[in-house]
């Protein structure tokens, strides 16, 4: 069947009837182009425009308010009693006990009530609900992260001058508070508009710091003290030494006198372990270490001048800049020094000579950083220069391991307290370095650029997972470290203690060695004296080191004289047998 479709329309609608044929094809028109509207053409400016079909996202955060919480206390009072007995009368309390045991309601609740307890007593004996059923399993590991860290808060200096946040603190009760002490270090940079305030800041509340610590000069150092955690001491620009209790406010509660103090800035305080928990002791470039009671400030309980010469002269003192002090070794103490040295000292000894027990030299530069390891505290690190160098205190020579030198100068350093071979380091440059020394000894495990300004101060949390940095801008920056770096792994202890005994091992090995070279070189150098009529070990005249010294000159020139002169010789010798040679061949030839 034909699908049709009829199309009704007046003729006179159509119009022109359509006459089709086929034809070639016929060239109607030929318009060429004109080359003067060529001039005037203008090319339309092409414009690139990126266009996003995905819907735009955005990050929100909201800090909700912290809970407030409040200790109180109940006193409770014993009650119970009848209106006319006192109980406080023993014979009146012991007469009405006596009443009650004969009264048979008492007896029937006893009764009742001993049948329920003896229930809930054989219950308890059945269920041990402190039994561990599956300690003999190991646990199972967890997929290993990398290694990470993340910023969490930065607390800037409120202040339009900013100032150098020169040492940090962490409350002892919990990661709530941090305290910052801020100065300006750098030489004549200090204006009259500074501000000389400190502050303790709430982690979650980086805009405001929740208190302000008003000391007479700037602070360069402070610590909380970890008994008493209301109570800070702090180490001033001027050399005082200032203590807090924040219950009464910023105001300070004890300052030492100006005469009594450090002559210069006090650049390390810490608190000593005592019963009384009041004692500290502090380090000044002055090249004095200053014993105090917070409770009185007025003078030092005792003093150590670090003079190399153990006479107590102060003028020829290293200046103090690090100090180190181990709860668990209570008499010991170390001081890093601006002149590279670590001094290990003894504070039971009865004289200023057997205070300085040893020094440790291996630093070109002011020793910043010294820390004892918290599971190994023979071995201790420093931070002088480029480097940070691992000690083991048999080791005097040397340390053990260090890292390469740095493109940026170290300024801070510190352990993990949680992973053993965990310590941390800042730089100039404002980058933070993560070292694990069991996973890797030559580079960092982690690097972060922490902020654009140079890194000064250093402070881990007690439980190894928070990490604050002070930077030159006055800016605190508050980072989370991931769970890899801030938990004690299986083995750690034991492989850094093998690693610590190794290195230990060969620093000594190679110590004894140099110990024999020296020696050798010595009776060589003592031979060869006696040989040439020098002076004999032990003789120390000016005049005849000199006349030796003159005579071993001169020989050694003469000697190099006589060598080049018959290497001349030979030369000479050795161009005349040339010659002759080819004169002999020129005559053969000639032949």
């Amino acid at each position: 069947m034909e699908i049709v479709h009829v199309y009704t329309k007046l003729r006179s609608e159509f119009g022109r009837q359509c006459l089709f044929s086929d034809r070639p094809a016929e060239l109607l028109v030929d318009v060429s182009p004109d080359p003067n509207l060529a001039l005037q053409f203008i090319q339309k400016t092409r414009r690139d425009q990126a266009m996003q079909a995905s819907r735009d996202m955005s990050e929100h955060q909201v800090n909700t308010e912290r809970f407030e919480s409040e200790s109180r206390g109940i006193n409770h009072l014993e009650g119970g009693w009848p209106k006319d007995i006192n109980p406080q009368e023993m014979e009146q309390t012991i007469r009405f006990r006596k009443k009650v045991e004969k009264d048979e309601v008492y007896i029937n609740s006893v009764l009742q009530l001993g049948s329920i307890m003896e229930h809930c007593i054989r219950q308890n004996n059945a269920v041990d609900i402190y039994r561990e059923y599956f300690e003999d399993e190991d646990e199972v590991e967890e997929n290993q992260e990398p290694p990470s860290a993340k910023t969490i808060n930065v607390f800037s200096d409120p202040n339009e001058l900013r100032r150098t946040i020169t040492d940090l603190s962490w409350h002892p009760d919990g990661a709530r508070k941090l305290a910052a002490a801020y100065s300006c270090l750098e030489f004549q940079k200090s204006c009259r508009g500074l501000s000389l305030d400190s502050y303790i800041w709430d982690i979650e509340n980086p805009n405001k710091p929740e208190l302000t610590l008003k000391p007479a000069s700037p602070l360069v150092c402070l610590d909380y003290n970890p008994k008493d955690p209301h109570t800070l001491v702090g180490g001033s620009y001027n050399g005082q030494i200032v203590y807090w209790d924040t219950r009464r406010g910023g105001t300070p509660v004890e300052v030492s006198s100006v005469e009594q103090s450090h002559r210069d800035l006090v650049y390390k305080i810490l608190w000593l372990q005592s019963k009384t928990g009041t004692d500290a002791f502090s380090a000044s470039t002055d090249g004095q270490v200053l014993w105090w009671d917070v409770r009185r400030l007025s003078e030092p309980t005792d003093q150590l001048v670090l003079d190399p010469c153990r006479e107590g002269n102060l003028d020829r003192a290293f200046g103090a800049v690090s100090l180190e002090f181990e709860p668990t070794m209570p008499t010991k103490f170390m001081v890093g020094t601006e002149q590279g040295l670590v001094v290990s000292c003894n504070r039971k000894a009865k004289t200023p000579a057997e205070k300085m027990v040893c020094t440790y030299e291996g630093h070109h530069g002011p020793v910043y950083a010294l820390q004892r390891n918290p599971f190994f505290p023979k071995n201790f690190l420093t931070v002088g220069d480029w480097t940070a160098r691992i000690w083991s205190e048999d080791i005097k020579e040397s340390s053990i391991m260090w890292t390469r030198y740095q493109k940026s100068y170290l300024s801070n350093a510190c352990w993990s307290p949680v992973r053993p071979p965990v310590f941390f380091t800042v730089k100039m440059d404002g980058t933070l370095d993560i070292w694990d020394i069991l996973f890797k000894q030559n580079d960092p495990t982690l690097s972060l650029k922490v902020c654009d300004d140079p890194l000064y101060s250093l402070c881990l949390q007690d439980n190894g997972r928070l990490l604050a940095c002070g930077s030159q801008g006055g800016g605190a920056t508050l980072l989370e470290v991931c769970s890899g770096l801030s938990t004690l792994q299986k083995n750690d202890k034991s492989l850094l203690a093998a690693m610590f005994e190794r290195e230990t091992k060969r620093e000594k090995i190679l110590e004894a060695r140099q110990r024999e070279i020296r020696l050798k070189e010595r009776s060589r150098s003592e031979q060869s004296r006696e040989e040439e009529g020098g002076p004999e070990v032990g003789d120390d005249s000016p005049h005849q080191l000199i006349t030796w010294t003159e005579k071993d000159f001169f020989s050694l020139v003469e000697a190099e004289q006589r060598r080049r002169s018959e290497r001349e010789g030979r030369g000479q010798q050795e161009t005349a047998v040339c010659e002759e040679r080819e004169e002999k061949n020129e005559t053969t030839s000639a032949k």
